[in-house]
């Protein structure tokens, strides 16, 4: 059994990045986070995406908002950073506030500043295998994880388990499309899918998303399978210092054992995520560049 190391990953893509930036010239790629509220995961996520901006060579600006700005407000300010020609990507950290629409809000982001591709346009240009697109993070992150590590797609059986615009929907999107490291069969399940074990042990590859922590039992999964599991949940744990523990969507000891490869949580998929925004601002940098000259 292969364990996908994601901090191994991560940190050879962001050591490429910082190399590739280390012989530009003019300013660096520089992407802005806008955070709205106080909430405690947005504040560490935020933080430490900028800490990662800070390592490989990329400028990064933090907005913050108090929950109170109206959506208006926001759009607005989302607005005039789109015509500042010195930021290249612009991330709005979720969730929002109740009182606004998300999918309004992404969609605002001009989709070459859209680094974290969650906008209309980004999607849609996904669907078209367009090389410009941008991927959301989660989902290029597991692509280029099989694509690291020669795992092979081609005419393979990949079975998404959830439908969100975050993770399974581009993830189908991306392993269905026509590239040596996809050229898969893709089946996508849900909350209401029906005999869900029949289902997933089929799978060659199996791509958990669905935030459940625990979910994929080993009598769902047959031997041989690659499994990437992307689920970050807290259970509580009294033995541990903080109180809880994080755990994945599969139930790794029982999991692992029938696997060919699987990412473990920590350490696999999440710090992908994290490593690819950077890609994906480093690419909306060099975009620009090419449009400008």
């Amino acid at each position: 059994m292969e364990l996908l190391d994601g901090k191994k990953l991560s940190q050879e893509i962001l050591s490429e990045l910082k190399e590739k930036l280390a012989d530009a010239k003019g300013p660096p790629p520089c992407v802005t986070f806008i955070r709205v509220g106080e909430d405690p995961a947005s504040v560490y996520y935020v933080n430490s995406k900028q800490k990662k901006a800070a390592l490989v060579g990329i400028e990064s600006r933090l907005k913050t908002f108090p929950e109170s700005i109206t959506q208006e407000q926001l759009l607005e300010e989302i607005g005039s950073l789109n015509a500042d020609s010195s930021v290249h990507g612009i991330l709005v950290q979720a969730p929002l506030p109740s009182h606004m629409d998300e999918r309004t809000v992404f969609n605002s982001v001009a989709p070459e500043k859209d680094v974290d591709g969650f906008s209309t346009n980004n999607l849609g240009r996904l669907v078209q295998e367009d090389p410009e697109a941008f991927v959301a993070c989660t989902p290029a992150g597991i692509a280029e994880m099989i694509r690291r590590y020669k795992i092979k797609t081609e005419g393979r059986h990949v079975v998404v388990l959830g439908r969100s615009l975050i993770v399974g929907k581009p993830a189908a999107l991306l392993f269905m499309r026509k590239d040596p490291f996809a050229n898969a069969t893709v089946t996508v399940c849900h909350s209401r899918t029906r005999n869900l074990s029949n289902i997933t042990r089929q799978a060659d590859i199996l791509i958990a998303a669905i935030g459940q922590a625990n979910f994929v039992t080993a009598d769902m999964v047959s031997p041989g399978t690659i499994v990437v599991d992307v689920g970050i949940n807290r259970v509580d744990d009294p033995s541990s210092k903080k109180g809880y523990r994080i755990v994945g969507d599969v139930d790794f000891d029982a999991v692992a054992p029938k696997c060919d490869a699987i990412s473990p949580v920590p350490g696999g998929v999440g710090l992908m995520t994290v490593a690819m925004l950077m890609h994906n601002t480093m690419k909306a940098w060099e975009l620009s560049q090419k449009k400008n000259h």
